[in-house]
């Protein structure tokens, strides 16, 4: 027996994601395509996960999951946001508006493209397009 899956049937495939880690041990993901985008957003983040995206132009969709017992505090926030920032058309920008919310506010309609979502109560952080130290 081959480890194929059997004819008709298909895996779904992991969204392939950037990687980040923040201090306290937070972990942000940014999609790298709208699929991966869609497969972060709706099947990895958790509820109580933060979701980002760039406001009023294409980029990745960006997950903070917290680290184990923690809640981010603003800081940390504020860096998920601007890696959102960073991974879109607004990177070469100054300040750039990001919305967050949690990811339980993050839905999808019935025929929505790929890569396009709905969100309820959103937050926006205004911040500089950038990546952790660590990562550049």
């Amino acid at each position: 027996m081959s480890g194929k899956p059997e004819a008709g049937t298909r895996e779904p495939q992991p969204p392939r994601v950037w990687v980040y880690m923040l201090p306290g041990g937070h972990r942000v993901m940014a999609g790298k395509t709208d699929a991966d985008n869609d497969r972060l957003s709706l099947k990895v983040a958790g509820p109580n996960d933060w979701w980002f995206h760039v406001r009023g132009m294409p980029g990745s969709h960006v997950v903070l999951i917290a680290a184990e017992g923690q809640t981010p505090d603003r800081r940390t926030l504020n860096r998920a946001a601007a890696i959102a920032a960073y991974h879109s058309k607004a990177r070469g920008g100054g300040v750039v508006a990001v919305s967050g919310t949690l990811a339980r506010h993050v839905t999808k309609f019935r025929g929505a493209k790929p890569g396009t979502v709905q969100i309820r109560k959103e937050r926006i952080f205004k911040v500089r397009p950038a990546l952790p130290e660590s990562s550049q």
